[in-house]
């Protein structure tokens, strides 16, 4: 099951929601949930004269992946920045429900988000908590959430606390994660504290290279989909592990983690805390050359 190969090379930050399920499942095997022919969207953005996505921006439902069957969300980053609305919510949330009746080999999140859409503001944060609730309730059945960041909006504010949920998270160089983004922090901490306008600076910090680095993504891979497909298909299967025991383990790591990077103003302070005798030389390594340098570590 797992040798089943894809022949598709497509770029995973360029590409579409609807493009890179394509691509990651087996051909012919997706059946969309709640699609576009529902006529649902947003019940607040015409308020705001904001044209209506007929998807709401997440695209769901459920297909084969190498043999497995799978369930799968994709964000679609083009509209409205991914952000998480009411509708956009509640398609999640339904879709994670589901699985806990239809036992998935493994629930796949395509990430592409800035987070909570403004105009829904209330709506999304509270969807937000809620899709949070039941991907945890789909980890404790023991189905692996496999998170997946290589979108252009990459995985911020809440899309970025539910990544931080996952099993398994997997990113690329370009993939980027965090809560608050650099204009944030900017705005409310002053450019002396992070200059958004420091674009080596926020790649360093946000980017998936530091991620890796630091613990808090599983896997870096090519920015492809196909590489992304063939980076999950070696996990699979794989029992999610959501006992008191991992839950303590994860707690420390953390604690440790917190301790160890704290006052570090830069993420090359990070990388020579990690040990890395020329933290400067990073961000010119491929994605192979780095695997290697951790591994050595």
């Amino acid at each position: 099951m797992k040798n089943k190969k894809r022949q598709s090379t497509r770029n995973y930050l360029e590409a579409t929601a609807r493009q890179r399920i394509s691509d990651f499942l087996d051909k012919g095997t997706f059946c969309e949930l709640f699609p576009p022919t529902v006529g649902v969207s947003s019940p607040h953005l015409h308020y705001f004269s904001i044209p209506r996505s007929f998807d709401d921006g997440v695209v769901i439902g459920e297909g084969m992946l190498g043999g497995f069957p799978v369930a799968v969300v994709a964000q679609e980053g083009r509209f409205m920045g991914g952000a998480i609305g009411e509708v956009h919510s509640a398609k999640i949330v339904g879709l994670l429900k589901r699985c806990l009746r239809s036992r998935p080999e493994a629930l796949l999140f395509l990430f592409d988000s800035g987070g909570v859409r403004l105009q829904e503001a209330n709506a999304g944060e509270l969807g937000v908590a809620e899709i949070i609730r039941a991907l945890l309730d789909v980890r404790a059945t023991g189905i692996p959430v496999f998170g997946v960041i290589g979108g252009s909006c990459g995985a911020f504010g809440g899309a970025g606390i539910i990544s931080g949920c996952c099993d398994i998270l997997m990113v690329s160089e370009e993939g980027r994660i965090g809560v608050s983004g650099p204009e944030v922090i900017e705005t409310n901490m002053g450019v002396e504290v992070f200059d958004a306008r420091d674009k080596a600076l926020v790649w360093r910090t946000y980017g998936g290279k530091n991620r890796f680095l630091q613990g808090q993504a599983n896997e870096l891979v090519e920015n492809s989909v196909a590489e992304f497909r063939a980076a999950i298909l070696r996990y699979l299967p794989c029992p999610a592990n959501y006992s008191l025991e991992s839950l303590e383990k994860e707690y420390k790591e953390l604690k440790k983690r917190a301790e160890k990077f704290s006052g570090s103003h830069d993420a090359l302070e990070v990388w020579r805390k990690l040990g890395f005798e020329e933290p400067e030389k990073i961000p010119a390594l491929t994605t192979d050359e780095l695997k290697m340098l951790r591994e050595k570590k």
